[in-house]
């Protein structure tokens, strides 16, 4: 189960980095603004907040791909702790736009689904 828990866990970090993308890096570009359902004028009128929530998705991705290096060279303890506290945010933080922000709901459960299960299945693995 751990590894089930591993694989989860990168495929959530993925899709953080796909977010940082689309917040840092590509925020006003129209896919992106269609994405988010704003014009271009609200798209410019954010882009500073988004650059910088962005890195927030960028770092929890960072600290879950290094707890699954920890894991690959034996530091299991240490691989752990960074995987469940990278995935375990990113379902706290989806957990928080679903319950203030209820029209996000499609969003809230692309970005938190799969990190809650992945937090779920790896903590029950490791403590098989």
């Amino acid at each position: 189960m751990v590894v089930a828990g591993l694989i989860f866990a990168a495929v959530a970090a993925l899709v953080h980095v796909y977010i940082f993308v689309m917040e840092s890096l590509a925020w006003t570009t129209p896919r992106v603004r269609a994405t988010f359902g704003m014009t271009e004028d609200e798209a410019l009128a954010t882009k500073s907040m988004a650059f910088n929530q962005g890195f927030y998705n960028l770092f929890l991705a960072i600290a879950v791909f290094a707890g699954i290096v920890f894991f690959a060279v034996g530091a299991p303890v240490v691989g752990a702790t960074l995987v469940l506290t990278g995935a375990g945010s990113m379902a706290a933080a989806a957990l928080v736009l679903l319950l203030s922000s209820p029209d996000k709901r499609g969003a809230a459960l692309k970005q938190g689904v799969i990190p809650a299960v992945a937090t779920i299945v790896l903590a029950v693995g490791l403590a098989l």
